[in-house]
């Protein structure tokens, strides 16, 4: 009964619209973590903890809260020690997406029909690491293998976007993703010497507000012109005060003479620099991801021993509406607001954000989007919660579908977990009696919305 080729789909018409519709189509995963340097030189990985654990906060997470030290985590013990504390974790996380992730990540990606446990972990880890070292099992073959078209990776506005170029010729396409957190988040210790790089990367001096949006314009075109689509920002909230260009510069000035800044100064800062850059999205044509409600390094203890991304991050709950109308108002207003993807760690937000981007909508098809259930909420039942309040406050059949967000080569089963919970969902209403039970005409939102959304949304290059 674990998963069969029917888990999740519990009537005969979600099993139609998955084998038949949902299954079938490529991948397009327009907002990861993955490494280009990592997919171009494509090393093969030395074992499936390097592969699985190295870089997975959400395992190491869960590793923690079954008291597991630090060693087996992120430290230097042994790598099959730590493979095994994972296997030993697992078994006490049912009911937990990472259960299903981990034990169908084994089955499509390594033919492994068995669920872990500490029992077969020996065996698993033999079995899995023998083939993690044939090429059909490097980063390049591993995304051949799960139908791959597109990644998306995230990139700081300074890189020289060198290994992009160069995985230019692959059968399936790299693109860069615009991240310019280090740019906004002035109030962090790093800024001034961060200004320095971006003004090297840009060939501008940057000594006022005004060159630091123009120095952030000139690595846009750049960005743009090696295909990237897409900007992503992460913020816990936005302001709630007007545009003021000039309290903009003053904040700026005050930043570079001391590091003394309001909670009021840094959100305004944050927000309008916001502004000034979705001003220049609009004009490429791309989409800004907007990830709100998220803070970060609670642990101070984590964040000073391991650095950020760690697992010391969690959701807010801070106001969110009020700021985030004003921005988006302002743009609609100058007919600059580029397509928007409104995600939210707390899932409190979605009724708030599907009611909000509505009174935006205007244009294209979906020109505003309620993002996956993201993060924390990545999970069966917050997917279904996704999905539903979109429907219930928007048009699901515009929806652009799933991304992995992750930094694993291994994560792409997750896409199949969000395809499955998505016809079923389409099955119930029918069941219900409120959906024709129309396999065509159903199949074709569920295919749009597994593959074709996505494409025409984001316009990539051919």
């Amino acid at each position: 009964m674990f998963l069969t080729d029917d888990f999740i789909l519990k009537n005969s018409f979600a099993k139609q619209l998955y084998h038949e519709y949902a299954k079938k189509q490529p991948i397009i995963d327009y907002h990861c973590h993955l490494d280009p340097k990592e997919i171009f030189e494509n090393q093969n990985f030395t074992n499936l903890t390097q592969a699985w654990l190295a870089e997975d906060h959400y395992k190491w997470r869960l590793m923690r809260a079954n008291g597991v030290a630090e060693s087996l985590i992120t430290g230097d013990a042994d790598d099959y020690e730590k493979f095994c504390a994972w296997a030993q974790t697992l078994e006490a996380c049912i009911g937990n997406p990472l259960y299903v992730w981990t034990n169908l990540e084994l089955k499509r990606i390594f033919g492994i029909d068995e669920r872990l446990t500490l029992a077969n972990a020996a065996s698993i880890w033999e079995k899995a690491n023998q083939q993690l070292q044939t090429k059909e099992f490097s980063p390049r073959g591993l995304i051949k293998k799960m139908a791959v078209e597109v990644i998306c990776t995230t990139d700081d506005p300074i890189d020289s976007l060198t290994y992009h170029q160069k995985l230019a010729e692959e059968s399936f396409a790299v693109y860069p993703t615009f991240r310019p957190d280090k740019a906004i988040n002035l109030q962090n210790p790093e800024f001034p010497a961060y200004l320095k790089k971006l003004a090297i990367a840009a060939s501008k001096e940057i000594t006022s507000y005004q060159t630091l949006v123009e120095a952030l314009t000139v690595r846009i075109s750049y960005f743009q012109q090696q295909g990237c689509r897409l900007a992503d920002h992460s913020l816990s909230r936005l302001g709630e005060e007007a545009y003021d260009v000039a309290a903009l510069e003053a904040i700026f000035q005050k930043r570079l003479t001391t590091e003394t800044l309001t909670n009021e100064e840094i959100r305004q800062f944050q927000t309008g620099l916001l502004i000034d850059l979705m001003r220049q999205y609009a004009k490429q044509g791309w989409t800004a991801q907007l990830h709100l409600m998220a803070t970060r390094n609670n642990s101070q203890k984590l964040f000073q021993q391991l650095g950020p991304d760690s697992g010391g991050d969690a959701m807010g709950d801070d106001r969110l509406a009020r700021g985030l109308s004003r921005t988006l108002a302002q743009l609609q207003a100058e007919s600059l607001l580029p397509k928007t993807i409104l995600y939210s760690l707390n899932s409190k937000d979605y009724p708030v954000l599907t009611a909000l981007m509505g009174a935006f909508q205007e244009e294209s098809k979906g020109k505003l989007q309620l993002g996956s259930a993201w993060w924390f909420n990545d999970t069966y039942s917050g997917m279904r919660h996704q999905l539903t309040t979109l429907a219930e406050g928007g048009i699901l059949g515009n929806f652009v579908g799933m991304l992995t967000d992750s930094r694993s080569f291994l994560s792409y089963p997750r896409h199949e977990y969000f395809r499955r919970i998505l016809c079923q969902v389409i099955s119930e209403w029918v069941e219900d009696g409120q959906l024709p039970a129309d396999e065509i005409y159903l199949g074709q939102i569920v295919a749009d919305i597994s593959y074709h959304n996505a494409k025409t949304y984001f316009d990539f290059p051919n």
